[in-house]
């Protein structure tokens, strides 16, 4: 009774106090901070309905890499893999010439490459304003080596139109014949439209490091017409945490996985405690068939296969998170705690202070709610902080099965989907081990706590 006299007499600070003089519950406090710091910026710079139209959005993210690794990635790799090159040509009245009855205009955007690897990609996004009809382009990249290379020849489709350069087969083959000439040897590698614009002519394989421009040419109608390119050369690293198979950043996943996983895990374990906390006490309190019939329950639950009841549930449903977290409550609240917490009750209810209680007449919920409860209560905090884990990999289990909710962006959905996609065959680590990191750091802070809570209230392990 020691260890509960602790808890119920000590103030919070003196609780803090009891915790802090303990490693690992600085430890864990220290990473319960960082995920709360961690809460509060994504909740205040990133808004939840926004977040969710922006990650299941099919175009706000076509300018980023696909299955790109995190920027710091680049300190394990022995090459210096590029990061997104993005260029904005404009063509409008102030640089148009009157030629033969035609207006052309021409500009240029220098850059400069000094990567060891190639960009991945090549799209040019066009915006135009025209009356008559739509302006024909002619896209050049000026090699540092001099060379002045025709990528292509293109009339505009409607006033949004998207050149993917680096998918389209007749620009490589052109390359592709262009570079072979350029190096009259036989190669041992294929060539890409991206290798092609920015590789050695020589036999191996190497990148052109220097100063590159691109040049676009465009003839209009009208003066009052204009245009706009937004050039991209797609890197193969971007972003604190890299990018999926869908160009998204994963660190908006990875920001929102924390409240969401966590009010999940956390809803979970203190609804499902407190629920078996108040069953279990009036199982031992009130005793004969009130109490056999919430055993038998409880028996009869504690067989019950849990995870095939939720996915098959999940299955037929597709739940959201939060429809879950009902399920997982409704399929709990008769678990195994309501054993322990009941011989708990039965050892309290037998004090002469809940003698005197019912010889001053106090009701029997008056004694459940105000006497029993206060009472068992420190026991059970510590079993409460360390289950917070078990319901957050329960998302994630549940998640990598593939049978939530697909649009909202928490831990287990950006594991799923990265085995979905083959990302450990393929060499994309980071699209795992980051969020697998998270939910291990998570299961460490709240296991900590609970164990150091449970070392406070309970005075044999304490003398340990």
């Amino acid at each position: 009774m020691k260890g509960q006299e602790i808890i119920s007499e000590y103030s919070f600070r003196g609780i803090l106090k009891e915790v802090l003089s303990y490693k690992a519950g600085v430890s864990a406090l220290i990473i319960l901070a960082f995920f709360g710091v961690l809460i509060l910026y994504t909740v205040i710079a990133m808004p939840y309905d926004e977040t969710i139209a922006l990650w299941n959005s099919s175009t706000a993210f076509l300018k980023n890499p696909r299955n790109a690794e995190p920027v710091w990635w680049n300190i394990f790799s022995k090459k210096k893999k590029p990061r997104n090159i993005e260029l904005q040509i404009e063509i409008n009245g102030s640089n148009l010439v009157q030629e033969g009855g035609i207006l052309k205009g021409e500009a240029k955007k220098d850059f400069v490459f000094d990567y060891d690897d190639f960009p991945t990609e090549l799209n040019i996004f066009f915006r135009a304003n025209y009356k008559r009809s739509a302006p024909l382009v002619r896209i050049y990249l000026l090699r540092p080596d001099g060379d002045r290379i025709l990528l292509k020849e293109h009339e505009l489709r409607s006033q949004d139109d998207v050149l993917y350069l680096s998918n389209d087969f007749s620009i490589e083959n052109k390359l592709d014949t262009y570079v072979r000439s350029k190096i009259s040897e036989p190669i041992d590698f294929s060539i890409t439209t991206t290798r092609a614009l920015f590789m050695k002519y020589t036999k191996k394989l190497e990148v052109l490091k220097g100063n590159y421009s691109l040049l676009i040419e465009a003839e209009l109608k009208d003066k009052e017409d204009s245009l706009t390119a937004d050039t991209v050369f797609y890197g193969s690293v971007y972003g604190i945490a890299g990018t999926d198979h869908l160009r998204r950043p994963i660190h908006i996943a990875l920001l929102w996985g924390a409240p969401l996983d966590l009010s999940f895990g956390l809803g979970a374990s203190l609804s499902i405690t407190i629920i078996e906390l108040i069953i279990a006490t009036i199982s031992g309190w009130f005793g004969g068939w009130t109490d056999a019939l919430i055993q038998r329950l409880t028996e009869i639950y504690m067989v019950l296969p849990f995870l095939p009841i939720m996915i098959m549930i999940s299955l037929f449903y597709k739940l959201s998170l939060w429809s879950l977290l009902v399920v997982v409550v409704l399929l709990s609240i008769f678990g195994f705690g309501i054993k322990t917490t009941r011989a708990l009750v039965l050892q309290v209810k037998t004090l002469p202070y809940i003698e005197s209680a019912q010889t001053y007449g106090a009701s029997n919920w008056r004694i459940i709610f105000l006497y029993i409860i206060p009472k068992i209560l420190p026991p059970v905090v510590p079993g409460l902080v360390a289950s917070v884990p078990v319901y957050v990999f329960l998302e994630a289990i549940l998640a990598l099965f593939g049978v939530l909710d697909p649009t909202q962006p928490t831990w287990g959905r950006v594991i799923e989907d990265a085995f979905s996609n083959g990302a450990l065959y393929k060499g994309y680590f980071y699209w795992v081990l980051i969020p697998s990191f998270l939910l291990i750091l998570t299961a460490i802070s709240f296991s900590l706590l609970g164990f150091v809570l449970d070392r406070i209230v309970n005075p044999k392990l304490k003398e340990l």
